[in-house]
């Protein structure tokens, strides 16, 4: 009895470090998924000694207007072998992201985000735009790919106006060289823990031009609807979006090391400069107008 009793204990606090170690692991991917700068700002020690040894050789290397490789080959989650370059025929661009699809952790977070993200996001999928995930885990088959699928285009419908049946968003599955030289061409860098087989990564959403140029990066598990839209909308050479979201563009520029829009002053005031001169040309123009207006109907009346 004393020795099944002492196994039991045992076995509760292996258990417990376990969950403490994914806790700790956890919470460095998500400072991990913050661009460099961002990461390094609270830091007082240098990286290699602030990172957890369990986050080396783990991050994303921006490689902005990098061409990602078009002719590789996955399975969609139907199981139907595609070309990564079909999803770029149409001349929309296209948000990709990696993961996988049994990830007990940050992919899910990562996904969630996407789809509350995308949901709110007034671009409908497959008309503005295209959505690709794919899995770096080359154990996984196409039925992990639909399954989560499922998931995650629900909970997108659950605010999209109009809903999808998810036929813009891909989930794909690969061989292990092509996944190797799709994480490389975007800077994607993770390993797998030979402890659990789980794997150690980061998070980020890239928006990729309809030629297949990495454009943008967005890090973390929750992203910005309004930053995604304008990154959507420079992609694609403003051919998507509106008159608002063309001044709003002017007026802001994307800042790769914070992977958001920001303000440019300048612009805003030249802007409100050009339309001040509008307004008052308009009412100088009004009042010269209305000026002669009551001088003929005063000839007239003479």
């Amino acid at each position: 009895m004393k020795g099944s009793w002492v196994a039991k204990e045992m076995a509760v606090g292996n258990k417990f470090k376990s969950m403490m170690l994914a806790g700790v692991l956890a919470t460095g991917m998500v400072a991990l998924a913050q661009p460099p700068s961002t990461f390094m700002r609270g830091a007082s020690q240098p990286a290699s000694q602030v990172m957890p040894e369990e986050l080396e050789g783990v991050g994303i290397t921006q490689k902005l207007d990098q061409q990602i490789p078009l002719d590789l080959t996955f399975k969609d989650e139907t199981g139907k072998t595609v070309q990564l370059g079909e999803y770029f025929g149409s001349g929309k661009p296209v948000i990709l992201n990696l993961v996988y699809y049994t990830c007990p952790m940050l992919c899910g977070e990562a996904l969630a985000g996407e789809a509350s993200a995308l949901a709110v996001l007034k671009f409908t999928p497959g008309k503005e735009y295209e959505i690709v995930s794919v899995s770096f885990d080359p154990d996984e088959t196409p039925q992990d790919a639909a399954a989560k699928k499922k998931v995650y285009v629900d909970r997108m419908n659950e605010h999209l106006q109009p809903k999808t049946s998810g036929e813009a968003w891909h989930f794909l599955t690969g061989q292990k060289p092509e996944i190797d030289k799709l994480t490389q061409a975007v800077g994607f860098r993770y390993r797998r823990d030979p402890k659990t087989g789980q794997y150690i990564h980061s998070t980020a959403l890239m928006i990729v031009t309809p030629h297949g140029k990495i454009a943008q990066y967005y890090y973390g598990v929750e992203y910005s609807p309004r930053d995604i839209r304008l990154g959507l909308i420079e992609a694609s050479r403003n051919k998507i979006g509106n008159l608002v979201d063309a001044v709003e563009i002017y007026c802001c520029r994307y800042d790769p090391n914070t992977g958001h829009y920001n303000a440019i002053i300048s612009k805003i005031l030249s802007l409100a400069g050009a339309a001040t001169v509008l307004l008052l040309g308009g009412f100088v123009f009004a009042m010269i107008r209305l000026d002669k207006n009551r001088s003929h109907k005063g000839t007239k009346q003479a």
